[in-house]
């Protein structure tokens, strides 16, 4: 078939690797136009954007949406993943066989903007990728693919999102050999749940939670937008934490060093804060930090 992709983050490229390989023509990528980020405010490119430059694939980054449909005619297929963009009926009408979306997790569970950090964030042992036909709703639509992956309790969003974009390879395989064949199809069954885009405000750690839902929180939220707090009036990152193995009682949001590790409180506890990120530092282990804090009695963030 010919194929085009619409995409932007880094999870679509082992997708887009495997087109390269496939029996199926890739005509072209489709990305969102460059942004500027950073202190100087530069333009940077997508992932996807700068994987198509690499490989010299016809490159579009569509600021209408008559230039996106222009580029659909005389496509069998549109992918879409991560895109960033919600397509109207008459644009997904377009390709001969429509538009498809892999989605990371398991559907009607998670639609929306952020189905890898929620399901972490709420404490899921399992979530997968789902490959569905576009509709006018928001992952709403019918789905050819769905593939079970279990979550470890140590993985971070990112570390999910990566193996999940491989999983997703074989899901769209599946679900391309299956246009082919004329499989329809099956509408999404099940409990719906939502997964909306995380601001930087609720990433603030409240320490007055139960030690489980704010490691959650931390895995969930590395490494965008990062869960967080204050210490000393200045913002402080957490990139990483786990749970405690003994019984030890802290104060909610109290510091302590233990042997080995940097601890604190919360509301039946205490955490081990494992990596950290002080304002106007870079990345660090929280222990290598709390000898440089030099934590007085009773210090806590929050």
């Amino acid at each position: 078939m010919r194929v085009a992709v619409a995409a932007t983050p880094e999870v679509a490229l082992p997708t887009l690797e495997w087109l390269l390989t496939s029996d199926h023509t890739l005509v072209q990528v489709i990305s969102q136009p460059d942004k500027p980020s950073g202190r100087g405010q530069q333009l940077h490119s997508s992932a996807v954007s700068q994987w198509a430059k690499t490989q010299e694939i016809p490159l579009l980054t569509p600021s209408t949406i008559d230039d996106l449909d222009d580029a659909l005619v005389g496509l069998d297929l549109l992918i879409t993943i991560g895109y960033g963009r919600i397509l109207p009926t008459t644009t997904l009408s377009i390709p001969k066989h429509g538009c498809i979306n892999l989605h990371f997790s398991l559907l009607p569970a998670y639609r929306g903007a952020a189905p890898v950090q929620r399901a972490i964030e709420s404490g899921q042992v399992q979530t997968g990728v789902t490959v569905f036909a576009l509709d006018a709703g928001m992952d709403t639509g019918p789905i050819y693919t769905a593939v079970a992956v279990p979550i470890d309790s140590r993985m971070r969003s990112f570390e999910l999102l990566k193996e999940l974009s491989i999983v997703g390879v074989g899901a769209v395989r599946d679900t391309l050999r299956a246009i082919e064949n004329g499989t329809p199809p099956t509408p999404q069954e099940g409990t719906v749940s939502f997964a909306p885009k995380i601001t930087r405000g609720e990433a603030f750690l409240d320490w007055n939670t139960a030690s489980n839902d704010l490691v959650n929180k931390i895995r969930a939220f590395y490494p965008q937008p990062q869960a967080w707090t204050t210490f000393r009036g200045q913002p402080l990152n957490i990139s990483q934490a786990k749970m405690v193995n003994a019984e030890i009682l802290l104060k909610p949001g109290e510091l302590s060093t233990h042997g080995s590790q940097c601890l604190i409180g919360t509301s039946d506890g205490a955490i081990i804060l494992e990596r950290v990120t002080p304002a106007g530092k870079k990345e660090m282990s929280a222990l290598d930090w709390s000898r440089g804090a030099r934590f007085g009695d009773a210090e806590h963030c929050g």
